[in-house]
């Protein structure tokens, strides 16, 4: 996969993250077609980038279980 630029991509919580400070995930906004991901605490650490097939399957799975 190719290098994807995030530095003006807009962050936003996921609204399933608690309101306590831990267990944040941010999801960025913009390309129809990936899904960059990221610890809220951790931003300097990076974003995963999930196609947005593999994240809609994922969060399917999730929702399943």
């Amino acid at each position: 996969m190719r290098a994807v630029d995030l530095s003006q991509v807009t962050w936003r919580k996921s609204s399933y993250s608690n309101t306590t400070g831990g267990e944040c995930l941010e999801v960025a906004e913009g390309n129809p077609a990936l899904v960059p991901v990221r610890d809220s605490k951790d931003p300097e650490r990076g974003a995963l980038v999930f196609e947005l097939g593999a994240w809609t399957r994922f969060v399917g799975a999730l929702k399943r279980s």
